[in-house]
């Protein structure tokens, strides 16, 4: 959240400024020997006064909004201001003092003092309040889009999930298997069922094992290879450390039915398809083989795993299209590290 989106009306910085200006005459004109030049005078330097405390104030605000702007009164800010403060009402005396010699300097410039750390405190401490509710209002909107985001990515990745037409063939190919008495039948039902089974187990979750990722995917190939036979071939290299790492749900298995929406799969020309891990990282990669005519991409699919990726960990996910090879690169979350 940057800083920039906090502002301070003009109109309350002059306004207040010219009222606290005023306010410093009152007793001026309550002397019995009214003098109009100390009144005006008075006033005048009380205005500008409060003027550079207001703007030395918003300048010392940090840049972009901090964790810690929650949890109360920056002493260090506080401080800086009151030595600011201190420095321009000795300065202002410096002026009374030219413009008005018959003043005694050492009561006029303890006047001023007292005066400045009051106004000073004043102003920070509104200040402060402002801020602090600004902040609660983005953080309160920074939440609710997040939300609206994740809420839209789950719609989004259970639309995927549940593909009628993923479905469709999957029910035409148990229909096929049957009737010619497939041996793997069996089999492919039991598949076709683990997959649903994982889809309505995760579909809640934001993130998943790696290791219980790699076994919707394993399901959901299954279900691909009954249908395409060898024309679709898949390799896995995960080392064992990995598989207790984190990931959103079905986001491997999104990129897999990606990769056969969008390229050839023949028993003459194979789509290859590795998943690995590269440090903090694993990829999907495939070559690219795109289909004579290719299904339009809209690529929600990419922006919604992306979207999810900066929710759960404020980071992006990693596209390559080089070398005929086409590689997304998801960071791994662990939990003892990115919480």
């Amino acid at each position: 959240m940057d800083r920039k989106s906090f502002k301070v009306s003009p109109w309350l910085i002059w306004g207040s400024s010219l009222v606290l200006g005023l306010l410093a005459s009152v007793p001026k004109i309550a002397e019995r020997h009214f003098n109009l030049g100390e009144a005006l005078v008075n006033s005048i330097l009380t205005f500008l006064f409060a003027v550079f405390i207001w703007y030395f104030n918003i300048y010392m605000l940090p840049k972009t909004y901090q964790k810690n702007d929650s949890q109360g009164i920056s002493v260090l800010r506080l401080l800086w201001s009151l030595l600011f403060g201190i420095g321009m009402m000795l300065a202002l005396s410096f002026l009374q003092q030219f413009l008005l010699p018959y003043l005694e300097f050492g009561a006029s410039m303890l006047m001023f003092e007292v005066r400045g750390v009051l106004i000073n405190l004043i102003f920070f401490m509104f200040l402060h309040l402002l801020y602090q509710s600004h902040y609660n209002q983005q953080v309160g909107v920074a939440f609710e889009r997040s939300k609206s985001i994740n809420l839209g990515g789950q719609y989004e990745l259970l639309k995927q999930q549940i593909n009628p037409h993923f479905l469709f063939n999957s029910l035409n190919t148990l229909k096929y298997m049957a009737e010619t008495h497939d041996e793997h039948t069996v089999e492919f039902i039991l598949k076709l069922s683990d997959f649903y089974r994982f889809t309505l187990e995760s579909r809640k979750l934001d993130l998943i094992k790696l290791e219980e990722e790699l076994k919707i995917v394993n399901a959901y190939v299954f279900l691909l290879k009954t249908r395409f036979e060898a024309g679709i071939d898949l390799t896995i290299t995960v080392g064992d450390q990995y598989l207790n790492s984190l990931l959103p749900p079905f986001t491997i298995q999104l990129l897999i039915e990606n990769c056969v929406k969008h390229n050839v799969v023949s028993l003459d020309k194979p789509l290859l398809i590795k998943i690995y891990t590269d440090g903090d990282f694993i990829t999907v990669e495939n070559g690219i083989q795109l289909k004579t005519n290719p299904e339009t991409s809209t690529a929600i699919g990419l922006e919604n795993i992306n979207q999810r990726y900066l929710h759960l960990l404020n980071k992006k996910i990693e596209i390559t299209d080089v070398n005929g090879t086409f590689a997304v690169k998801l960071p791994l979350i662990y939990e003892h590290f990115n919480h």
